[in-house]
Order: C-alpha cells, then sequence, then structure tokens
C-alpha cells in the first residue's frame, strides 16, 4: 500500500506546495528519508537520478526550520542551514525546489555559486536568509571576504 504525504507528518504548508507541484504520492527514498529527518536524526541516502532525493532532505528540512521558527517568534532571517552542493546547475535545481516546497512558509534562501558576479549575491545576504545554498569556492570567497560567518552559536 502506498504512503501519501501527510501520512508523513508534514504540515499543512509544505503539502499545499506539494499539491501545487502535483505531487501526489512520496517516492520510495522519500518514504524512507522524510520520517527520519523529521525526527533529527542524521540520514545518508542514496538513489539513482530523477528519484526525488532533493525534495527527500529539503522537505523535511523545511518543516523543521518553519516548526522553530514558530517555536522561537523569530520574524528577521538569520542563517539556519547550509546546502552544500558541487556544481551550479545542481545549487540551481536544489534552490528551485526550496523555493517550490516551501512557498508556504516565511523562510528566506538564496544560492551562490561563482561564474558569476557576486554583488547581488552579496546583497541578498546582507538582507537575511535562512537557508543557504552554495558551491564550495563561492561560499569559501565570501567568508573570506567576511560576508558569511558559519560559527554555530548554539539552539
Amino acid at each position: 500500500m502506498s504512503t501519501n504525504f501527510k501520512e508523513l507528518g508534514l504540515i499543512e504548508p509544505i503539502l499545499m506546495a506539494l499539491f501545487e507541484e502535483g505531487y501526489t504520492n512520496p517516492t520510495p527514498i522519500q518514504e524512507q528519508s522524510i520520517p527520519i529527518v523529521l525526527e533529527g536524526k542524521d540520514l545518508l541516502g542514496c538513489a539513482q537520478t530523477g528519484t526525488g532525493k532533493t525534495a527527500a532532505f529539503t522537505i523535511p528540512v523545511l518543516q523543521i526550520m518553519h516548526q522553530q521558527q514558530q517555536e522561537s517568534g523569530r520574524k528577521h532571517a538569520q542563517l539556519q542551514t547550509l546546502i552544500l552542493t558541487p556544481t551550479r546547475e545542481l545549487a540551481i535545481q536544489i534552490g528551485e525546489s526550496v523555493k517550490a516546497y516551501g512557498h508556504f512558509l516565511n523562510l528566506r534562501h538564496q544560492v551562490i555559486f561563482g561564474g558569476v558576479p557576486q554583488f547581488s549575491q552579496v546583497q541578498a545576504l546582507k538582507r537575511g536568509v535562512d537557508i543557504l545554498i552554495a558551491t564550495p569556492g563561492r561560499l569559501l570567497d565570501l567568508m573570506q571576504q567576511g560576508h558569511i560567518n558559519l560559527i554555530v552559536t548554539g539552539k
């Protein structure tokens, strides 16, 4: 019997976004991963291209971040999650997924990668982001320039 997204314990704003994206039932990697990540456990997943790996980790991360934002009453975007990816193409794809699945959430994200002027990326960082999707080279560049600080400061 197939599981639906609601049975995975997802919140209504994410369920609405998934519906808008045309998602009906989770893929096997999503069905197995989402509950584990929602429990706050670490996970290493492996699946073929096109099986929904991006949704398998971004959906629960968005839910956890939204719930933490609600509990803390935090209104202003501040970096909470870093998604590090090897290529600009994958960074853009993950950014589009975060935008789609988080459509009804009050979370800001930014994609940064090299090979393009950094000005607009730096401006977005100054306005505040909750989720940063980055390639290693540009991340290191912006850290060295003092635009990004990844020092962990507790919960």
